[in-house]
């Protein structure tokens, strides 16, 4: 656990980081030049999740150059939801920023949203994407797609919302109080409530190198925010259950009465097609049911969300294990 310290921070700044050793140096200059100025006490916590390149190395220099720098190490990759969950865990600051490390958030929006944190009742800053950057044709429809069926699902609309955003130290609380090792920071952001406001910005391109995120892992992650932000996936199962029930009872009856009135034809087309709608019906309904019964199987083993194998921490002492 985290032990107080007499100089809390004003602002936390939370950066998930993978395979970013390229410009992290670059990164962290452009942090440092925004904020100094302002005279805001902050910290900033780099979370290395499981990088096979020289980011860790490279983090260790800058730590030298900057005493406000913290970082934690995890032992493997876990995924970019589980380095922000480990950032938020360690973070004093009474905001918390939580932003990506490839400078496509651009750190110039920070002094911007911690004005209108204290300017307004807001608890929680959201920054909005009114652009994106270049990106594949393939990547723009399945966004589109993603976020309209997470809204007609769940109810909530993140479209365009991104992980940049600030959140006061009590709506941190209340995101670390939520116990689900199945995590998808921005739904689990907007599940909590609070006072919520929104600041639109551009996304620029990369700093350097090429999105780490797969399609595979994109799929992965929309899985886990449909499922755990959704039971209707289920009532769908069961609703297309009593369609193909009535549908059956109708063609029960149509065939009785064919049988009865001598028109009846013997025939294989209609029974292949039946055969074909229901079977590929059972696999999908059987699937759907997998989706969660391996959520609910993920969410009882209860292993811990990361593991730490090395920090750097020059003021706070944190646990090694989360």
């Amino acid at each position: 656990m985290i032990k107080s310290h007499a100089n809390q921070p004003t602002l936390s700044i939370v950066i998930p980081i993978y395979r970013e050793g390229s410009h992290l140096e670059v990164l962290l200059s452009r942090i440092m030049d925004i904020l100094v100025p302002t005279k805001e006490s902050f910290e900033l916590i780099l979370v290395d999740d499981g990088s096979p390149d020289n980011t860790w190395k490279i983090i260790e220099k800058e730590s030298k150059k900057y005493p406000m720098l913290r970082a934690l190490k995890l032992s493997r990759n876990f995924g970019k939801e589980s380095a922000i969950s480990a950032g938020l865990k360690v973070a004093n600051g009474n905001a918390v920023v939580v932003m990506d490390g490839d400078l496509q958030h651009p750190p110039e929006l920070i002094p911007e949203m911690l004005k209108l944190w204290r300017g307004s009742k807001a608890d929680v800053i959201e920054a909005v994407k009114v652009k994106r950057s270049k990106e594949s044709f393939f990547n723009k429809i399945g966004a589109r797609l993603f976020y309209a069926s997470l809204k007609r699902l769940s109810g909530y609309d993140l479209t365009n919302l991104t992980d940049f955003k600030l959140m006061d130290s009590r709506v941190v609380k209340a995101w670390l109080q939520m116990g689900e090792r199945n995590l998808f920071f921005r739904g689990m952001s907007a599940w909590l409530g609070f006072e919520h406001l929104k600041i639109p910005f551009e996304v620029p391109g990369r700093a350097s190198g090429k999105s780490t995120m797969s399609i595979s892992r994109l799929v992965r992650l929309a899985l886990t925010a449909i499922t755990s932000f959704s039971s209707l996936p289920l009532h769908l199962v069961t609703i297309a259950g009593v369609m193909f029930f009535l549908f059956s009872i109708f063609l029960a009856a149509q065939t009785i009465y064919m049988k009865l009135s001598g028109f009846a034809v013997s025939g294989f087309t209609t029974v292949i097609l039946l055969q074909l709608i229901i079977g590929s019906l059972l696999m999908i309904t059987l699937g759907i049911v997998g989706e969660y019964i391996a959520r609910i199987y993920e969410e009882v083993k209860r292993r811990p969300r990361y593991v730490i194998a090395q920090t750097i921490d020059r003021n706070y002492n944190i646990s090694k294990n989360t």
